[in-house]
């Protein structure tokens, strides 16, 4: 029977006018317990990778970095509102209200129906192979889109809210064009396991 580990939280993906992008991975179940990450799309095309040691050795066993920074990564949301820390990042903020959310599927509709959907409507995948050979379904349980954000480094400003209209190219899939804020499951299975998995579940 195939493992599959499971992560539930939210990611959120934000750009800015000055070539920053960023990814921030906030999870509240996972197999290492609750974490948050951000993955870090510098204006050169560095990708870079802000964790703390045990986060970092997770994240990096599905997605390569040209950069890990071993530093603590605090995320919290209240209300509309939404932050991120680590060290001199400060990343601030507003979340609009939820424009989708589908209902619980299998692991199958996410990788034929949603994906085809996914792609042709948003340009984003929901199922596919992550550079390290970790098969990944991505599944949505509410998406919302981020209305306005400050970001600063070292208290230096990174600019205004931007689309992300470069390839950030972390993993299988690239973010929605439009800054975002999406609760999901996302469920992994690791090379070394094999098998197909069609089974129905929550």
């Amino acid at each position: 029977m195939p493992v599959i580990e499971t992560l539930r939280g939210s990611i959120t993906s934000v750009g800015f006018d000055s070539g920053h992008r960023f990814v921030i991975g906030d999870w509240r179940h996972s197999p290492i317990g609750p974490f948050a990450d951000i993955m870090w799309a510098l204006p050169d095309g560095r990708r870079v990778l802000l964790g703390d040691a045990t986060v970092a050795a997770y994240v990096v066993s599905v997605y390569p970095f040209d950069e890990v920074r071993d530093q603590a990564v605090t995320a919290e949301r209240a209300g509309r509102s939404y932050t991120a820390r680590s060290h001199g990042l400060k990343l601030d903020m507003k979340i609009g209200l939820a424009t989708l959310r589908p209902p619980p599927r299998p692991r199958w509709i996410t990788a034929t129906v949603e994906n085809w959907c996914a792609r042709k409507l948003l340009g984003v995948r929901t199922h596919g192979t992550s550079p390290t050979g970790v098969v990944e379904w991505y599944r949505t349980r509410s998406a919302r889109r981020v209305v306005a954000a400050t970001a600063s480094l070292d208290r230096v400003d990174l600019g205004s809210l931007a689309p992300l209209d470069r390839p950030l190219g972390f993993g299988f899939t690239e973010p929605p064009r439009q800054p975002s804020h999406v609760r999901l499951r996302v469920d992994l299975r690791r090379p070394e396991c094999g098998g197909r998995d069609r089974r129905s579940d929550s």
